[in-house]
């Protein structure tokens, strides 16, 4: 997965955190949803401009790091 794209960090937007598509929703709260037990489908019913793509991003970017 390139997450190369989706997955930005800008200085003055959460703190420099890493977002999805500069969006201000971060990686950690993606995978902070994943982890408590939201599934794929409630997490994208919950954020419809999230995308599959998006979430496997996340994840990528994680075990990147």
């Amino acid at each position: 997965m390139q997450y190369q794209n989706i997955i930005t960090i800008e200085p003055g937007k959460r703190g420099g955190k890493p977002c999805i598509r500069g969006m201000r929703i971060t990686v950690y709260d993606v995978l902070s949803y994943l982890a408590s037990g939201m599934t794929y489908e409630e997490l994208l019913d919950d954020f419809p401009y999230l995308t599959q793509e998006d979430i496997l991003a996340c994840l990528s970017y994680a075990a990147d790091r």
